[in-house]
């Protein structure tokens, strides 16, 4: 069977070192993506620049948040598979390879994800950091989602599953998680397969910017609350509560 095309969504926000590392390594996958489109989300620094020197198309969204510009490469993506990694992610030489042959090995697949490896802080940051963020968002995510829930700096899924998803999915939303809410909407029209093995380097940053950590983790409960069933009790708890007295109306 001859392998899947993939194509490689990479949003970025003035993130033009961290960018221009991610697309050499991108340049030096042992199977060349198809293509790979960053998606610059309004930046200030030549961000736009660092993409079409390595040849990328560069695509530009106006509405800020990391939906909004990662939806827009997904629109735009043309290979069988559409990838997706952070413009501070550092997939490994083999990454697009194993891509394509997940898909290819099995037809059911809908979506793969792997975990990423904080690159740069002490030994003891990175276990931490694996503990405390990884592996935490997997366990906890997993537990609302009942399946594996999407990592964005290290996904793909086949472009037709995108397809059946791009016009119920939240893209617009700047206060929902995006890997959580296309983890709910991919689930339920297909497998997302884990692979512990599929690792990508990725920045430390969230482990030195504990507000938007903090922010990362109220986005993925407001966007589990958006998913949870009307006559689920919290959401029953939640009617009763604001509509008693004196409550203002949300």
């Amino acid at each position: 069977m001859t392998p899947p095309t993939v194509s490689v969504v990479v949003p970025s926000r003035d993130d033009a070192t961290l960018l221009d590392r991610c697309l050499t390594a991108l340049a030096a996958q042992t199977v060349p993506p198809l293509e790979v489109v960053v998606v610059d989300n309004g930046s200030r620094d030549d961000t736009a620049d660092v993409a079409r020197r390595h040849g990328a198309r560069c695509l530009h969204e106006g509405t800020t948040g990391i939906w909004a510009a990662s939806a827009t490469g997904y629109d735009a993506a043309v290979g069988d598979v559409i990838a997706r990694c952070d413009a501070d992610s550092v997939p490994p030489p083999d990454w697009v390879e194993r891509l394509a042959s997940a898909f290819a090995d099995d037809p059911a697949l809908a979506a793969v994800t792997g975990p990423g490896r904080f690159v740069g802080p002490s030994r003891l940051v990175r276990v931490l950091g694996d503990v405390l963020y990884m592996r935490a968002y997997r366990v906890l995510m997993g537990g609302a989602l009942a399946h594996p829930p999407l990592f964005g700096s290290n996904l793909a899924m086949r472009r037709s599953v995108w397809e059946r998803v791009a016009g119920s999915v939240h893209r617009t939303r700047q206060d929902l998680h995006d890997d959580v809410d296309l983890s709910y909407h991919v689930g339920d029209v297909g497998t997302i397969r884990h692979d512990p093995t599929l690792v990508v380097g990725i920045s430390a940053r969230p482990l030195r910017d504990w507000r938007g950590l903090w922010g990362r983790v109220r986005r993925a409960l407001r966007t589990i609350d958006l998913h949870r069933p009307d006559d689920a009790p919290s959401r029953r708890h939640l009617r009763r509560w604001r509509a008693r007295p004196g409550r203002a109306p949300a």
